[in-house]
């Protein structure tokens, strides 16, 4: 089974700069999208063979997620049941057979780290929903989560230390979340691999220079560590700031009934 995560940072551009020749060629049973910055109606996308959601912020050309599914999912849920965090479009959860899968789109703490206090309201509650999720069924969890956990995740963590996206606070909820017992699937596989990144600055040639930051991931729960083949990033992908990525996990067998209604 092949998952792709990509943050395409708008995807109407994303489309013009070749989206739909890395969707064809990935061929992934399960690919999402985080900041798709659109409303309902503003694009028909063609993607034979999936089935597609899409979770849209009420503010115009802001957030926003997608997923589309080879195999339809037994349900489909938007947000995590918190009316403070339901208004970006920030989470989509399809229920397959044997896992919930989640695309999640993390709030940025924005410059200056003003909504760094939110953005901790917001790491509790989604762990809490991620948690509540996992007492039925194992959790792939992927997306945007806007933070570098270690130095190893950055090219310049002296100079970001109290830059979003690395500052402490935010890096030790995502400790919290691995303490929980999730893995973070690239570092699982690849522990000390360097200058692996996910997002580059527009600015100075970062990308062509590979300055850039791992704030992409696939997050799984434990119970599904033996299934777990590879992980996967894709820095040769062009079409937004940051690059898709990917895991790889063995198939699964037997189909158990929907579960979702009972959370």
């Amino acid at each position: 089974m092949k998952l792709i995560s990509w943050n395409v940072n708008g995807i109407r551009a994303c489309v013009q700069k070749g989206f739909l020749d890395f969707f064809t060629e990935a061929d992934a049973d399960i690919f999402c999208l985080q900041e798709t910055k659109l409303q309902a109606g503003q694009i028909e996308l063609p993607t034979p063979g999936y089935h597609q959601y899409w979770h849209y912020a009420e503010r115009k050309g802001y957030s926003g997620t997608a997923v589309f599914c080879k195999e339809e999912p037994l349900d489909i849920t938007y947000g995590i049941g918190v009316a403070e965090h339901d208004q970006e479009g920030r989470v989509i959860t399809a229920e397959m057979a044997d896992f919930y899968f989640v695309t999640v789109y993390t709030p940025n703490s924005k410059d200056g780290l003003l909504r760094l206090s939110y953005r901790m309201t917001w790491e509790d509650d989604f762990l809490g929903y991620l948690l509540k999720l996992r007492a039925h069924k194992p959790v792939v969890a992927c997306g945007d989560l806007n933070v570098a956990h270690k130095e190893i995740d950055l090219k310049n963590p002296a100079t970001n230390r109290r830059n979003a996206g690395f500052t402490d606070e935010e890096r030790e909820k995502f400790g919290q979340l691995l303490n929980a017992g999730f893995i973070d699937s690239f570092r699982h596989f690849y522990p000390e691999q360097k200058d692996a990144y996910t997002w580059w600055s527009y600015r100075a040639g970062a990308r062509e220079r590979n300055v850039g930051w791992r704030i992409d991931y696939f997050v799984v729960s434990d119970e599904l560590r033996g299934r777990l083949r590879d992980a996967m990033i894709y820095p040769q992908v062009p079409g937004s700031d940051h690059c898709p990525v990917g895991l790889s996990l063995d198939d699964f067998g037997a189909t158990p009934n929907s579960a979702l209604a009972s959370l």
